[in-house]
């Protein structure tokens, strides 16, 4: 398996059309319960293709994109090269080459599990203001939805990385861990993409663990999604359902009190 930084090299097309965006309900509730305010400087940390960025920017904020990846963060130089606010860094989580005490906000969208987190932790201390938030952010697939069940044994029989990778997601009990001595806080959205077949087939195909074109069950796997997406759309629409989750609190505040 690539590590973490090279695995998405070969899927950034796929990703930049395909991969959810966040609900804008997120943003609100951001503003509502921690303050965020437009002045404020956020860091996104492994932000891809700008995704996550871009809800920070269209509010207002200061964003820096910090992404090791060099094709992705080269997709979302061209995705976001109109807002003058986004400067883009060769950084990982590990280290940003940020400046200490330097950002209001720390966020990561799908990320945050391929950090080496004790590392994380020390460089994310060092770059968050003393009042600073961070905020790890997932779209989860909605796994009540009869298709998402049906998805599910789809790739766990035609993708043998995915259950390797859909592991690495940590669980609630090491996020709060990873948070401590702050107590952190939780809340979801309801979020969706409607695909027709291509769509469909672009969305699996921007996943670090779906095979290429190149291997030997290429095809079965195409006829196999294309049986799923016949079963369950709907004039030649599927609703691809998720909830967004939303981890944050204010590490260094918990300090201070």
């Amino acid at each position: 398996m690539l590590n973490s930084t090279e695995r998405f090299s070969n899927r950034v097309t796929d990703y930049v059309k395909y991969r959810p965006d966040y609900p804008s309900s997120l943003m609100a509730y951001l503003t509502e319960c921690c303050r965020l305010r437009s002045n404020q400087i956020v860091a996104d940390i492994g932000s891809g293709t700008g995704l996550l960025t871009q809800l920070f920017l269209k509010q207002g904020n200061p964003v820096y994109g910090v992404e090791p990846n060099a094709n992705m963060r080269a997709a979302a130089e061209e995705f976001l090269q109109m807002h003058p606010h986004f400067q883009s860094v060769v950084g990982q989580a590990e280290a940003t080459q940020l400046g200490p005490n330097s950002v209001d906000w720390i966020v990561a969208g799908q990320a945050f599990h391929w950090f080496n987190q004790q590392a994380a932790h020390q460089e994310f201390n060092r770059i968050l203001k003393p009042d600073g938030w961070i905020a790890l952010i997932w779209n989860s697939r909605l796994m009540s939805d009869p298709f998402q069940q049906a998805y599910e044994e789809f790739l766990l029989t035609h993708a043998p990385d995915y259950s390797v990778v859909s592991q690495r997601r940590p669980s609630a009990e090491t996020l709060a861990e990873f948070f401590a001595p702050a107590k952190m806080q939780t809340a979801t959205f309801a979020h969706q993409q409607v695909f027709d077949f291509e769509g469909l087939q672009g969305r699996l195909l921007s996943c670090s663990y779906a095979p290429t074109k190149e291997a030997e069950n290429y095809g079965e796997m195409m006829e196999a999604l294309r049986s799923l997406f016949n079963q369950y759309s709907h004039q030649n629409q599927l609703f691809f359902r998720y909830t967004t989750y939303v981890y944050y609190a204010q590490p260094k505040g918990a300090r201070q009190n």
